[in-house]
């Protein structure tokens, strides 16, 4: 049995949809999976030496249309980066930021092997290059950074007035009538409750074109009381929704067939600390597309109104003869 297919797949009736992305997310040293090849990767894919100890494997979560999701892969080369800081001296460092690049699809029938390099461990903050990597070439190079806790001068910007989630509803519900395969990725895959302030866009477009707006979202059960993993599951669901301010302001939805759709790279500021498995609101707006891109920004808020995180991403969004 592989390494890939030790684990139950969405199809099985005991499959369920949070185990599955904790195990996701727990990469393992790659000498606990393959030592010959964990060996002979001790150069690395791009000609950097990287030690043995800081190469990590990880599986991939089966995706209708066989590409590896963006999110899965930038919070597993967190975890990857975050096993090789937890082992310097002194107080936690926690991640405060990251900044990739999508460099090729991934196979999503294929785990992934992700190599660390240790950049530099300063007096309280450190850095890492990962790059994950398939058929020998990285498909993510991200750098991330981590500090201890540190005081100083604090400000952030107000929450937006929006409805509360329970007045919301979920994605199951939106999509009971559906009947076709991509609805039941949406609602019985998903490890994120998601809901949309302004209606979602899954199926059908909304009728007002605006370019922003307002997502809840927060893991469907429990979660370790580990930031990194934390910390991991919020950068997974910070890649669902946020291209939908152009889609939004275009009167598009995820179904438009259309629609061809890449992440082409992500960033993220880690504020103050987070639960993802409590509800976090995402303010999301898009200010520019051209060239067949489109920029999404966002924000994030702990429920009861404390600024959490930022991201940013560019992604190719493309319509099909146009």
């Amino acid at each position: 049995m592989s390494f890939h297919e030790q684990y139950l797949t969405p199809n099985d009736p005991e499959y369920d949809p949070l185990c599955d992305l904790l195990t996701v997310l727990n990469v393992v040293p790659a000498t606990a999976v393959d030592p010959v090849s964990a060996g002979a990767a001790a150069q690395g894919s791009t000609g950097i030496p990287v030690d043995v100890a800081d190469t990590f494997v990880g599986r991939s979560q089966p995706m209708p249309h066989g590409r590896v999701f963006g999110g899965q892969v930038v919070a597993q080369a967190l975890v990857a980066a975050g096993r090789t800081v937890a082992d310097v001296e002194g107080p936690p460092r926690l991640v405060h930021s990251l900044h990739g690049y999508f460099l090729r699809p991934g196979d999503a029938t294929q785990p992934l092997r992700f190599e660390v390099e240790r950049l530099r461990d300063g007096a309280s903050f450190s850095a890492r290059r990962v790059h994950a990597v398939q058929y020998g070439q990285p498909i993510l190079s991200v750098i991330l950074s981590f500090q201890t806790h540190a005081g100083g001068i604090d400000h952030q910007s107000p929450m937006p007035p929006v409805p509360m989630p329970e007045d919301l509803a979920d994605t199951a519900e939106l999509l009971a009538e559906v009947p076709d395969s991509l609805a039941k990725e949406w609602t019985v895959r998903r490890p994120i409750d998601v809901r949309h302030c302004e209606g979602a866009m899954y199926v059908a477009p909304q009728q007002h074109h605006h370019d922003v707006q307002h997502v809840w979202m927060r893991a469907i059960g429990s979660l370790p009381d580990d930031p990194l993993i934390h910390a991991a599951v919020l950068a997974y669901a910070s890649d669902y929704t946020i291209l939908e301010g152009a889609l939004r302001r275009h009167g598009l939805s995820w179904a438009d067939e259309r629609l061809r759709a890449a992440s082409l790279d992500h960033a993220m500021w880690f504020h103050r600390p987070v639960r993802a498995d409590e509800w976090i609101l995402y303010a999301e707006e898009s200010a520019s597309a051209s060239g067949g891109r489109a920029l999404g920004a966002g924000r994030m808020f702990s429920r009861d109104g404390v600024m959490v995180a930022s991201v940013a991403q560019e992604g190719m969004l493309r319509l099909k003869g146009y």
